[in-house]
């Protein structure tokens, strides 16, 4: 079993370039597929569903590229709706989560690990 990463805030920041592109396509491939599960529900007779199927296979591949690559990396996604994610880190020696949110501008937010969004703190300026 790997040991999860953690993250200081510098190295979280630098990961938001990337999240900014990658949230907003895991939110599009999940849409699609709950939009493709419903149209196909009832209408797979045995072929997949046709070109509805199709296009739930291949949201299915982007939605699982885009979590593996979270995954692998220990960042947490909360809400694939607003692009919630959740950093594992220390403070103080306790683990905490830095936290994030797509559209804000960096790392300014953490909580303890059962507190969630709700319990966000702002960093402490240095």
């Amino acid at each position: 079993m790997s040991e999860e990463r953690l993250y200081t805030v510098e190295e979280a920041g630098s990961m938001l370039d990337d999240l900014r592109e990658r949230l907003p396509r895991i939110r599009e491939a999940r849409n699609e597929l709950l939009a493709s599960a419903e149209r196909i529900e009832g209408r797979a007779t045995g072929n997949g569903g046709g070109g509805e199927g199709r296009g739930y296979w291949k949201a299915m591949r982007s939605l699982r590229t885009d979590v593996e690559y979270l995954s692998e990396r220990s960042i947490v996604l909360r809400d694939p709706d607003t692009g919630l994610v959740d950093f594992p880190a220390e403070r103080n020696g306790r683990p905490i989560f830095l936290c994030w949110r797509l559209g804000e501008g960096g790392i300014g937010y953490w909580h303890d690990e059962d507190a969630g969004f709700t319990g966000r703190k702002p960093l402490e300026s240095k």
